[in-house]
């Protein structure tokens, strides 16, 4: 006869316990599993009876795990994306020509969608599905093969490879350029709106207008203001439709800078920072053929898109 303290614990109650877990939130991971507060309760308490200790110390409206469950979180989430790992690997066959992407809209939206033909010309029997999502990715939860994050690429439980590094510039309409107020020198900027980027990808080597300002010696023009966005696609349009001049990053205005809709109007404005864009899956994760080939290609994309100033 088998130990009885051998048998599997219920999985359904360990997901509602990794969710919990993970926010430290009953409400929460209800919403996230589509279920009940009630019923994340009642597994919760199944799972604590198998464990024969509490997993979580009720502080009013929050939760805290006790020393059992932080010691069994990081294996029960191994597990799950083991599990998830195992699913995708079964879903193999089916599927094949398809390659799922996860990227922040306006990344999705201005650099990655207007080079997306290019790709499918050379690979007509895959087709790429993009997730845009101002959140990060929970691979085990998203059907995605790997996402395409903003940052310093250090993620825990996540493999990552550089795609390409992050400037940023000032841009505007091509219009600005002409008239008696037009832009020759960064000090003409006193002369005209300054749009800012208040996206919430928080990176302290980005320059804001005041710090751009103040180290090309412009002390005439008031850096803090102007109009704000908090979605990096938004500034893009804003100047595009000639609001005022941007300080905008160089991968998100490339496809606006390339067509003529924005000019960069300094040579020497760009300023590079320590974010860039990174791919990243689950360590351990099998990628078909079909994603190698797409990731091949975007990184080919990268190093073919570096955009100068006039």
């Amino acid at each position: 006869m088998s130990d009885p303290t051998d048998r599997l614990p219920p999985l359904n109650a360990l997901r509602a316990f990794e969710a919990a877990a993970r926010r430290l939130s009953f409400t929460q991971a209800a919403e996230e599993l589509n279920v009940t507060p009630g019923a994340i309760s009642q597994q919760i308490r199944q799972l604590e009876e198998y464990a024969g200790t509490p997993l979580f110390k009720r502080t009013g409206r929050s939760v805290l795990l006790t020393d059992a469950a932080q010691a069994s979180l990081p294996l029960v989430r191994d597990a799950f994306e083991r599990i998830s790992e195992a699913g995708r690997i079964m879903q193999a066959p089916a599927r094949k020509g398809r390659v799922m992407v996860s990227s922040a809209p306006s990344f999705a939206a201005k650099w990655l969608a207007p080079r997306l033909d290019g790709f499918h010309r050379d690979h007509e029997d895959v087709e790429a599905w993009i997730s845009a999502d101002m959140g990060l990715t929970d691979f085990t939860t998203a059907d995605a093969d790997f996402a395409i994050r903003y940052g310093r690429g250090n993620y825990d439980g996540l493999k990552s490879e550089k795609l390409m590094d992050e400037t940023v510039l000032p841009v505007c309409s091509p219009a600005l350029l002409d008239g008696p107020d037009a832009i020759r020198k960064p000090s003409d900027l006193r002369h005209h709106t300054l749009i800012h980027d208040e996206s919430n990808e928080n990176d302290p080597s980005c320059p804001d207008w005041a710090s751009w300002l103040r180290a090309r010696n412009v002390t005439d023009a008031d850096g803090s203001r102007g109009p704000r966005f908090n979605q990096a696609i938004l500034v893009i349009e804003a100047a595009a439709a000639g609001r005022g001049v941007a300080l905008a990053k160089r991968a998100i205005a490339a496809a606006d800078l390339a067509s003529g809709r924005l000019v960069a109007p300094f040579a020497d404005g760009s300023h590079l920072i320590d974010f860039g864009y990174w791919i990243v899956y689950p360590k351990g994760r099998h990628l078909t053929p079909d994603v190698r080939n797409f990731i091949k290609w975007l990184k080919a994309e990268a190093t073919n898109s570096e955009v100068v100033g006039v």
